[in-house]
């Protein structure tokens, strides 16, 4: 069966369509009008071989937080629908990606309970071009573990580029999340849980 979820949110702040497929091969389609962002989620799908289509139309005439938080929301949603009962995946893994003098660990538990560890170097620029506030970043990360209720510790020990700081986090998240996706053969569908559930 495929593995795909789609979740349409619409609020009087914004209007967001995810669909996510984590069987693709990094076919990405986004729009949320906020470029920064664009570009990370199109990290996430390439780099995690999900197909990825995002469509936001949000208040960006007040700021990019509602419309950056509900398509996070969005697509924390997308992803746990994916995931159905999670029967066979490998649930764990972990990814180090550095991009420069970055270095960005990410580790992660399809666990059923969201929990979130995040840490990145103090002092960073404030925003990443004209639009993308960097306190947002783990914001972001707050909202999809949230939705997608799953356990997630990102670790960025060290950079000084604050776009080099994000990219990474979602490169490592995109390589980290597809190895837990992916069906391990030796579960032939067995949930991967002592407690029989995830």
């Amino acid at each position: 069966m495929a593995r795909i979820g789609r979740v349409e949110r619409a609020t009087k702040e914004t209007s967001v369509l995810v669909e996510v497929n984590l069987d693709g091969t990094g076919r990405v389609e986004v729009a949320t009008g906020v470029g920064f962002f664009d570009h990370m989620l199109d990290q996430l799908g390439k780099h995690g071989l999900f197909d990825l289509t995002v469509k936001t139309d949000g208040d960006l005439h007040i700021d990019s937080h509602h419309t950056i938080e509900d398509t996070a929301l969005a697509l924390g949603g997308a992803f746990r629908q994916a995931l159905g009962d999670k029967a066979g995946i490998r649930r764990f893994a972990n990814a180090s990606v550095p991009l420069d003098e970055a270095l960005a660990q990410v580790t992660v538990d399809l666990s059923g309970r969201p929990y979130l560890v995040h840490s990145e170097p103090e002092g960073m620029a404030p925003m990443i071009g004209p639009s993308y506030d960097t306190t947002l970043t783990r914001h972001i990360l707050e909202s999809f573990v949230a939705q997608a209720q799953i356990c997630l510790h990102v670790h960025v020990p060290y950079g000084r580029n604050a776009h080099h700081i994000v990219e990474a986090q979602f490169k490592a998240l995109a390589r980290a999340l597809s190895d837990a996706c992916a069906i391990d053969p030796r579960r032939a569908g067995v949930i991967p849980s002592t407690k029989g559930a995830l």
